[in-house]
């Protein structure tokens, strides 16, 4: 079922699993189920007030998870409560089972006329590593933030089950391991077929059981000879890079490595379902996805930010605004080099200046209302070149932090299958 690669760390990781996933039984209303991921909309109330009220007595992936909006607002009842009610599901017999299959997962929006296609697997947590230049199979994209984690592992460690937005990038140029799936797709079992709810487009899910032949795809990726003709380097051992769900991923590794020294060794942590994190697979050069740039909103910042704003030099252009106008502001050409600069310095005035917050938004349009709603500083990041992500990450390790988004909001995965970690 699952192909052993040596992690370059002696811990001979699975890497890819053939999970089990859980969906709700038939008959159930997906539209209602299915939620945005936690980490959108984080200062726009009003999208989840609408979610609320959508979702109102009846079972909801959105009753299960935390939207960060709410992080500092009656945590601990909060986590109760999300733990509680994937209990009570379970117990209520909610679920159905997917066995020895991946799922095959088409997504349309309203940003592009071709559909997006992901599949969902399990990766081992063993083969992921967010410290740049690691050696392990799956590397992040971008800087982890430690800070982050202790809500989001206080939610998962007595969670029995997990609701991923993670999505993990392949760089498979030459479309082997999702697209001869897509092509096959109406000779495959139709798992659900729907509506998203608040924009999200349409969402259809394929039972994919020829898992052999899928396997045997992702793993010729990380063949040595495959990454040298890539990235120059044969030893790089680089399959997945994070696309989306960093956090979400790193939370997972540490409350796997909490648990970990408490388990008999040998097959019981080997098939431990907490060793294991259900992610969504996608190619990056998918026709559809597009990589966009995730916007900063600062707020309680002084007329000297925006001069030392000003002050910044390069030879690109990005744009910010505030009440009184837009500016030309001077930058690196490159664009990840652009974002780093523009990050190290909204981070150091923000230490400096303890009033100040700052806010991520995806998609211009948002960026313009919630920093004219909140009366904050708006800048208009550039974009990265998804084809130069994974050459990146090899080269010169992590991007700046939230660097790039794979889509506008509404596009971002929703929650919607789940796996027991437990």
């Amino acid at each position: 079922m699952t192909k052993v690669i040596d992690g370059g760390a002696g811990c001979d990781p699975f890497v890819v699993k053939v999970p089990e996933i859980l969906l709700p039984k038939d008959g159930a209303d997906y539209s209602k189920w299915a939620c945005i991921a936690c980490d959108q909309f984080t200062s726009e109330a009003g999208y989840w007030k609408e979610l609320d009220e959508l979702t109102r007595g009846v079972c909801s992936t959105y009753h299960i998870t935390y939207p960060e909006i709410f992080l500092g607002k009656d945590e601990d009842c909060r986590i109760e409560k999300i733990n509680a009610e994937m209990q009570r599901y379970l117990d209520e017999g909610v679920f159905k089972t997917v066995k020895d299959a991946f799922i095959l997962v088409e997504r349309t929006t309203k940003y592009s006329d071709a559909p997006r296609y992901g599949l969902m697997i399990a990766v081992d947590l063993e083969a992921y590593d967010f410290k740049p230049f690691n050696k392990a199979y799956i590397k992040a994209t971008e800087g982890t933030i430690l800070e982050r984690l202790p809500v989001r592992i206080k939610i998962r460690e007595h969670a029995p089950l997990e609701f991923p937005h993670i999505m993990l990038l392949a760089d498979d140029d030459k479309r082997t391991v999702i697209e001869p799936l897509a092509a096959n797709k109406n000779a495959l079992k139709l798992l659900y077929d729907f509506e998203l709810n608040q924009g999200g487009g349409h969402i259809r899910g394929y039972k994919a059981d020829d898992t052999a032949s899928v396997l045997t795809a992702i793993y010729a990726l990380a063949d040595g000879e495959a990454l040298a003709k890539k990235y120059g380097r044969a030893d790089c051992n680089f399959l997945f890079a994070v696309g989306d769900g960093n956090h979400s991923l790193a939370t997972a590794k540490a409350c796997w490595e909490r648990l970990k020294p408490t388990l008999d060794g040998g097959e019981t942590a080997k098939n431990h379902p907490a060793r294991y994190a259900l992610v969504e697979l996608v190619n990056i050069y998918d026709d559809a996805l597009k990589f966009e740039p995730i916007h900063r909103v600062v707020f309680d910042a002084g007329e000297e930010f925006l001069d030392g704003l000003k002050a910044l030099k390069g030879g690109g252009t990005i744009t910010a605004f505030d009440g009184g106008g837009s500016y030309n502001i001077s930058v690196s050409e490159n664009a990840a080099d652009a974002i780093r600069q523009i990050q190290e310095y909204i981070e150091a005035y923000a230490k400096a200046h303890k009033e100040v917050t700052v806010d991520y938004i995806h998609g211009e349009e948002h960026l313009r209302e919630v920093a004219a709603s909140g009366g904050g500083i708006g800048i208009v990041m550039p974009s990265i070149k998804k084809r130069q992500l994974f050459p990146y990450v090899v080269e010169r390790g992590v991007l700046p932090k939230k660097a790039f988004s794979m889509g506008e909001a509404e596009e971002k995965r929703y929650y919607l299958e789940a796996k027991r970690i437990k």
